[in-house]
């Protein structure tokens, strides 16, 4: 399986409870109704909770503050990812959603491979 990790900032404009809704009530139904189509396995959101708590962690590591959130997405394999790609359609409904919520600028996506440790 592999994943996209997505690791999200709000826009300016929205409050974090207007975006933490809007992304749990509004979004993932939109994903959701993609699932089958773009061959999604899993979906799972990340709520940020105890922003201050957040803030500490990443000072003391010297990190960027923490996002407002993460998603992650899985796929059984590349090839069913890549098909992802290419469904231009249900790939543009997605994007312009998430304009209306994500600040794209300060948020940050890759593609990754769980390797598990421990469980």
């Amino acid at each position: 399986m592999l994943k996209v990790i997505f690791s999200v900032k709000k826009r300016d404009d929205i409050t974090s409870e207007q975006f933490h809704d809007y992304w749990k009530n509004t979004h993932a139904p939109l994903v959701a109704s993609y699932r089958e189509r773009l061959r999604i396995k899993r979906y799972v959101q990340c709520h940020t909770i105890q922003p201050e708590l957040g803030q500490g962690l990443a000072q003391a590591r010297g990190a960027q503050s923490s996002y407002d959130g993460v998603a992650e997405l899985w796929w059984e394999s590349l090839e069913d990812f890549v098909a992802v790609l290419e469904d231009q359609d249900a790939n543009a409904a997605l994007l312009n959603d998430e304009a209306t919520f994500i600040d794209f600028e300060h948020s940050s996506i890759q593609l990754a491979q769980e390797h598990e440790i421990f469980a």
